[in-house]
């Protein structure tokens, strides 16, 4: 089975790059390429294998152990990393491999000392060097990254992806958020009694959110997610670039947020109608196809006060338009604890040749700075603020 799945995922990821942005060299001074706002400094903090033209491969989700050092899973490698930095320079000392042989590893969580990896068919935690399952037979293929959060409740949350662009899926568990105690057991919205197996399922109609965080001031939690490909706003029309919007959505424990009959404030899909009523309209819209993946909140880092209501999200980049979207970093604003829109924060991985990076997840280091994974050019970033002191 474990074979099987990892073929789905390369065949999957095959069909996904083929519209890519065209692969662009590595600049030999890649931060001099990028652009920030006024103030801002980034720097490289760690250089890997790159995933070039793969989708899945090279840095993707990344955490903060509790000592400080920064863990990164490494995709169709199959391992996650540690990139230890003892001197606080700013720069990885070394990449520390601390399992492989992993099953398409994506999300990770730190509970307590111990680290949780999501593979692409369920949990395992790392202890005394062995991958020790906790969460079992969850669906992949498909859509099959999975990323894991430890949630401020005390419980995992993890999503599984659909199985295919728009269809009625026949698997419950698909295009979920699912919520699971640290032990593994299901712990979802429906609460059972009696003879009912509890349930794990905390929201649906997600179609891949692999990006989630919880709102510091309202506890909120609120995830990224890829809208379908190949739409049309018409009956039989043409595909429209434009079309669906991709969300970040506010999860309610039960909600249902659309896929795969609807998008946006409760938009029906024409060429595939269904009930749009008991939608969750999205709290704010991204570009179509920008692939909003990693996503954490500001509150932590030593950025200005003005930013510290705020999150970023990496927009992984399209595949699929005639003018590609995404390959970028956005910052969503919030004023009174709701987004209310959203900016560039960093550009410059693409342009009107190519792109030569692709920006996955955002992480906050306990000393302030914002890290950045980028699985195209098989780098993380470290982005600290230098202006006035504020």
């Amino acid at each position: 089975m474990r074979i099987i799945s990892y073929f789905l995922l390369l065949f999957f990821a095959a069909l996904s790059r083929a519209d890519l942005a065209s692969m662009l060299p590595v600049p030999p001074d890649p931060i001099s390429a990028l652009k920030l706002p006024t103030g801002f400094q980034a720097t490289i903090f760690a250089r890997l294998e790159s995933g070039g033209s793969s989708y899945f491969r090279g840095p993707r989700m990344m955490a903060f152990s509790p000592q400080g050092d920064l863990y990164l899973s490494l995709g169709l490698d199959n391992k996650v990393v540690k990139l230890p930095d003892a001197n606080h320079d700013g720069v990885a000392d070394k990449v520390i491999i601390v399992a492989e042989q992993l099953n398409g590893p994506h999300g990770l969580a730190f509970v307590g000392d111990m680290l949780y990896v999501a593979n692409q068919d369920g949990v395992v935690k790392l202890e005394d060097g062995r991958a020790m399952p906790v969460i079992f037979d969850l669906p992949s293929g498909g859509h099959t990254k999975k990323t894991l959060k430890l949630g401020p409740d005390g419980y995992l949350y993890l999503n599984v992806g659909s199985s295919c662009n728009v269809c009625v899926e026949n698997e419950p568990l698909r295009a979920t958020m699912l919520r699971y105690t640290v032990e593994g057991k299901p712990a979802g919205a429906l609460q059972t009694l009696g003879r009912h197996a509890p349930s794990s399922i905390w929201a649906t109609g997600l179609r891949n959110t692999q990006g989630f965080a919880w709102h510091p001031k309202t506890g909120e939690l609120f995830a990224t997610n890829n809208g379908a490909d190949m739409r049309s706003g018409n009956k039989n029309g043409v595909v429209n670039d434009d079309l669906p919007p991709e969300h970040l959505n506010q999860i309610q424990a039960g909600g249902f947020y659309g896929w795969p009959h609807c998008w946006g404030d409760k938009f029906v899909d024409p060429n595939f109608a269904g009930d749009c009523s008991s939608m969750q309209s999205p709290a704010i819209t991204l570009p179509a196809h920008s692939t909003p993946i990693g996503i954490a909140f500001l509150d932590k880092t030593t950025f200005p006060v003005e930013y510290r209501s705020d999150a970023l999200v990496a927009l992984h980049g399209s595949w699929n338009r005639n003018q590609p979207s995404g390959y970028k970093v956005v910052r969503v604003h919030f004023e009174q604890d709701k987004p209310v829109k959203v900016s560039d924060f960093i550009t410059g991985w693409l342009s009107n040749k190519g792109a030569w990076g692709r920006p996955v997840d955002v992480a906050v280091a306990p000393d302030g700075a914002v890290y950045i994974s980028d699985d195209r050019a098989g780098l993380v970033y470290r982005i600290i603020y230098k202006g006035e002191s504020n």
